[in-house]
């Protein structure tokens, strides 16, 4: 973050002084990181203090000051330096984004956090900074990480670990942005309409990315076209002056055009649109290899280091961005060939030391990123040898959030992992939409134990352990909720972290 005073951070949220003097807060000032776990935070930085699920963040605040903050945005005096915001509700405040949480303090202080962010924003755009803005029901962590990626040769970018890309994530990335920062990359989420405008009001981007219209959060939205009209609103936040990059091969997508006033690419997988790619081929582990076009030069040859053929439009979005920013066709192909996986549990394939494959996209799902998590599985235990396919094992958990449309929605994976020959489905987690899971299976023609259901995540690592072979491939998917992560940790010997 800039460096600013206690006093003048007090001053952009309107907040009042606790346990420090004015003179003090004139003199101190905030040089480092904003954190939300005082776990994290490092001398010179600011503390948030957030109620969480499992421990309320004034607790830990005396903590984060010995562990060298300068001073605590909160909602109540914790006995330290403080700078205190009043709870209200957080419409009035910010138009952040409703959270089960964000009521009282939460909402005063997420209201802070994003006023802050305003600001610093503000202050770094009128310096050259360029932000970039990306969303899509899915694909956004894997294009964020490509964009980080074919930006970099043009100078310092930050972007958010993960998936930080709601109300605490977004301003929370803005406020990782110095003055030495020239790119900054941004994921926007919504849950409900309105919520990407107002984190797009946060930090308005000059450069927009919109990559698909898909049925994530369908059960909050109530139809593709309450979805279609939300995301449209980050085209609408570019000013006329910027640029929106469209997916054109989702007609709702494309469709948007006629929403923004910014200036619009349209990328394809076929000629016609503005930067697109030419015949897409698979390696072994199911890598896209393409031609990318762009304008009336040569094609280069882009050959991915990420699993799966759907990442292919996310990567000529990434590309289309880095082409208006002034990066040379040559320099985007060299920056996504050199791009593997970078934000854990998302098609991070592995190759265990007993021959069995991995495949962790276990930190989100819906029915389009299932659907191509299971035609990457399918593919990958194919091989290059059809009559000599390894055994497939599709491991899959909940997609949350689809509504009325669950029950459907989940039967017709079922029944896709049927058609695609996977060997093994492992259907995690009790209730109605798992059920439906394996009656789709069922139904489809599996029997005897190609189709499997078990209670838990410990029910399927022990039969995982007790049945894998060498040579097998294991999909591993499922919405952040059902909790697979732990699941694919266990297969691939990593340890996932906790935050307060």
């Amino acid at each position: 973050m800039i460096a600013l005073t206690v006093a003048q951070i007090a001053e952009i949220v309107g907040g009042r002084l606790a346990d420090i003097s004015p003179a003090d807060a004139a003199a101190s000032v905030v040089t480092g990181t904003v954190e939300f776990d005082s776990r994290r935070v490092t001398p010179g930085g600011l503390f948030l203090a957030l109620p969480g699920a499992r421990a309320d963040g004034h607790d830990h605040a005396a903590a984060a000051v010995a562990a060298g903050a300068v001073a605590v945005l909160a909602a109540r005096p914790v006995g330290v330096p403080a700078i205190v915001v009043e709870p209200v509700a957080s419409e009035s405040r910010s138009g952040a984004l409703e959270h089960d949480d964000a009521v009282g303090s939460g909402a005063a202080v997420l209201g802070a956090l994003a006023e802050l962010a305003a600001a610093v924003s503000a202050e770094l755009v009128a310096k050259g900074l360029t932000i970039v803005g990306v969303t899509g029901s899915a694909g956004k962590t894997s294009t964020k990480d490509m964009l980080a990626a074919v930006l970099a040769p043009l100078g310092r970018v930050v972007a958010p670990p993960g998936s930080f890309n709601n109300e605490l994530g977004h301003p929370w990335t803005v406020l990782r942005a110095d003055e030495n920062t020239d790119f900054l990359v941004l994921e926007l989420s919504a849950r409900h309409r309105g919520n990407i405008a107002a984190l797009a009001a946060i930090a308005p981007p000059q450069v927009a990315v919109v990559l698909n219209v898909g049925t994530a959060h369908l059960g909050e939205f109530g139809s593709r076209e309450a979805i279609a009209e939300t995301k449209a609103e980050l085209a609408q936040a570019v000013p006329e002056s910027g640029v929106v990059v469209l997916n054109v091969d989702d007609p709702a997508v494309a469709a948007m055009a006629g929403t923004t006033a910014a200036r619009v690419v349209r990328v394809a997988r076929s000629p016609g649109a503005d930067v697109w790619a030419g015949p897409v081929e698979l390696d072994a582990l199911a890598r896209p290899r393409f031609a990318l076009h762009a304008g009336d030069g040569p094609a280069v040859e882009v050959a991915l280091g990420v699993s799966g053929d759907h990442l292919v439009s996310n990567a000529l979005c990434a590309a289309a961005v880095a082409l208006e920013c002034g990066a040379t066709p040559q320099q985007v192909a060299d920056a996504l060939t050199g791009a593997g996986p970078v934000s854990q549990h998302r098609m991070q394939v592995s190759n265990r030391a007993d021959g069995v494959t991995v495949i962790d996209d276990s930190y989100n799902a819906n029915p389009d990123s299932m659907r191509a998590a299971l035609q990457a599985l399918a593919w990958i235990s194919r091989g290059e040898n059809p009559f000599a396919s390894r055994r497939s094992w599709a491991v899959l958990g909940e997609m949350a959030e689809l509504g009325e449309d669950a029950i459907s929605e989940h039967d017709r994976i079922g029944r896709l992992a049927v058609r695609l020959d996977v060997s093994r489905l492992i259907v995690v987690g009790v209730g109605r939409s798992m059920g439906a899971m394996l009656h789709g299976a069922v139904m489809e023609g599996s029997w005897g134990a190609e189709a499997t259901a078990v209670a838990d995540v410990d029910a399927a690592l022990a039969l995982l352990r007790a049945e894998l072979e060498p040579g097998d491939v294991v999909l591993v998917k499922a919405s952040n909720s059902a909790g697979l992560t732990r699941l694919a940790d266990a297969l691939t010997g990593h340890e996932s972290g906790d935050r307060r």
